[in-house]
């Protein structure tokens, strides 16, 4: 059974709650695909999440540089942005299995970009527009996963 979880946005601070609650639900080293459409949130959401797991700065999108490591007080985090990424088989020459390891918090923003390279997600966040604001859907993709859903319902 694959669990999923949904939540109606109405503004930023919601989505950074968002991100704030899902790295609290985070125990172990995960993959977090982030889909939706441009300006959706996920970024916001990353920055959340970040806050929450003890980052004081910015949070930016690593739209030109790919991937923006944060070395926190208890993990080592990876957030991924691979919208310019031209073909999947760039990731092989940056030594993406690299950042795939147990101890280590992976964000990926438009994971589409690099299928067949990318390992399955734990979790499939959407964001998608809503009438009053984003809705976001969080699908567990492995027990790791569905045990992340599980502490957010």
């Amino acid at each position: 059974m694959t669990r999923e979880y949904r939540e109606v946005l109405p503004d930023e601070a919601a989505t950074i709650e968002l991100g704030s609650k899902l790295a609290r639900a985070c125990s172990e080293g995960v993959t977090i695909y982030l889909r939706g459409a441009l300006g959706m949130g996920k970024t916001t959401l990353s920055r959340g999440f970040m806050h929450a797991l003890g980052h004081v700065g910015a949070v930016k999108s690593p739209t030109y540089t790919l991937i923006e490591p944060y070395e926190l007080p208890h993990w080592r985090v990876y957030h991924f942005d691979l919208y310019r990424l031209a073909d999947p088989e760039e990731l092989e020459y940056m030594g993406i299995r690299d950042y795939f390891t147990k101890d280590t918090i992976r964000l990926i923003e438009w994971p589409e970009r690099g299928v067949g390279i990318l390992p399955q997600a734990d979790l499939v966040i959407t964001l998608q527009p809503e009438e009053n604001g984003r809705i976001a859907t969080i699908t567990g993709h492995s027990d790791l996963g569905e045990e992340v859903v599980k502490q957010l319902q």
